[in-house]
């Protein structure tokens, strides 16, 4: 048997729409996987009932498939699906990592990439990286067609998770299909800045980096309680709040003194809107591993 573990992931990031992407800390996936003459898959943990056992269904199929590498694969879910923090890509990695090790296959973590995002195309109908890249390699990465660039950062970061979901194709359906030039060039300028401030672990720049006038509005919408959160992680020292991924989990970037104060606020001010949470204090992480 060889068991590996990825970390939940942060996509987008609010100006880093289907390109940027982040490893967290804390939740993570653990895959345990054994040779089979068939895969087939046993799923426990968060949210374990709302995800197919059935190969043709589920991100790790398309992995083992991928691999050639037919096993009986037992998935414990620490990243609950549907909350906008990678679930499926956390599975896809620790599944990949794992049956590249069972299998010897010698695929190198880049090359693994792929092959994990053919996983990410059963869950949301399209093979995007933005989650697995960053779950197997950790740090934050840039994903450009199949070229993905890495960068280690050391960023606090709350990771907000309200109990309520959203699919990842209902969020995308109301993604606005152009933008104004002004917005435009807006969201580059704030792209450029947040990878700066990646590059010198420096939260307040990447906070004012996470601000996005397109993508970020109109899945808000989606997400009860949003413009009332937000305001309570800014209110409580962040320095940027936006959607997770798809959400409906927000993300906040802060100093590492405020990490604490910023969680409160967040989940405070979800339960004033009717809506239970639980935030996550994390920061940028490594990837996938073995165990």
């Amino acid at each position: 048997m060889v068991t590996a573990r990825a970390p939940a992931t942060s996509a987008n990031l609010g100006s880093g729409f289907d390109t940027f992407g982040v490893a967290l800390e804390r939740p993570a996936d653990t895959v345990s996987v054994e040779r089979a003459s068939e895969t087939s898959i046993e799923v426990t943990g968060a949210g374990a009932q709302y995800i197919p056992e059935d190969p043709q269904g589920n991100t790790v199929g398309a992995v083992a498939e991928a691999l050639d590498a037919p096993a009986h694969i037992s998935i414990d879910k620490g990243v609950r699906p549907a909350s906008g923090l990678g679930s499926s890509a956390a599975s896809a990695a620790a599944a990949a990592v794992a049956l590249n090790e069972l299998y010897d296959r010698g695929r190198s973590r880049e090359e693994l990439v792929s092959i994990a995002a053919k996983g990410e195309a059963v869950v949301s109908g399209t093979a995007h990286a933005d989650n697995v890249a960053p779950s197997l390699l950790g740090g934050f990465t840039i994903v450009r067609g199949e070229e993905v660039t890495r960068i280690d950062a050391d960023v606090p970061l709350v990771a907000c998770l309200p109990e309520v979901a959203v699919s990842t194709r209902d969020a995308r359906e109301v993604v606005p299909d152009s933008l104004s030039m002004a917005d435009h060039v807006e969201t580059v300028g704030n792209a450029a800045s947040l990878t700066a401030g990646m590059c010198r672990s420096d939260p307040s720049l990447v906070g004012a980096g996470m601000d996005d006038p397109v993508v970020t509005p109109a899945r808000a919408e989606l997400i009860t309680g949003y413009d009332a959160v937000r305001d309570a992680a800014l209110d409580a020292g962040a320095t940027g709040v936006t959607v997770s991924g798809a959400g409906p989990s927000l993300l906040a970037v802060c100093h590492l003194e405020k990490r604490r104060g910023v969680a409160g606020a967040m989940v405070e001010a979800f339960s004033d809107a009717g809506v239970g949470s639980r935030a996550y204090q994390t920061g940028v992480g490594s990837g996938a591993s073995l165990l």
